[in-house]
């Protein structure tokens, strides 16, 4: 988490968890990032949750159309990176927002 904290992107963190619901979502991110970048960031979540799910890195591949060196990273994530991936599973899973 060090390498990426900086009060900038705290800022941005803080203007993230204060949108109120999905419509001011689209549209903030539409403001921020590119469409491709949105739809990386949303295939990387798809793919976390086919690998939970126990799903190969093949099917994963046909399902998404996402490389598997992507899929590699998202998959070291899981097993080894800070847990914000295991967070956001366990929360989309219980439809809880904290």
């Amino acid at each position: 988490m060090a390498i990426i904290k900086n009060p900038s992107v705290d800022r941005l963190f803080k203007a993230i968890l204060l949108l109120e619901n999905e419509d001011e979502c689209y549209r903030f991110f539409e403001d921020v990032c590119t469409i491709k970048e949105v739809q990386d960031m949303a295939q990387r979540l798809d793919t976390a949750i086919l690998l939970d799910e126990g799903e190969n890195y093949q099917s994963i591949t046909e399902k998404i159309g996402i490389s598997t060196a992507t899929i590699g990273r998202v998959s070291k994530c899981l097993k080894y990176g800070a847990g914000g991936y295991v967070k956001a599973l366990e929360r989309l899973k219980n439809g809880e927002k904290k």
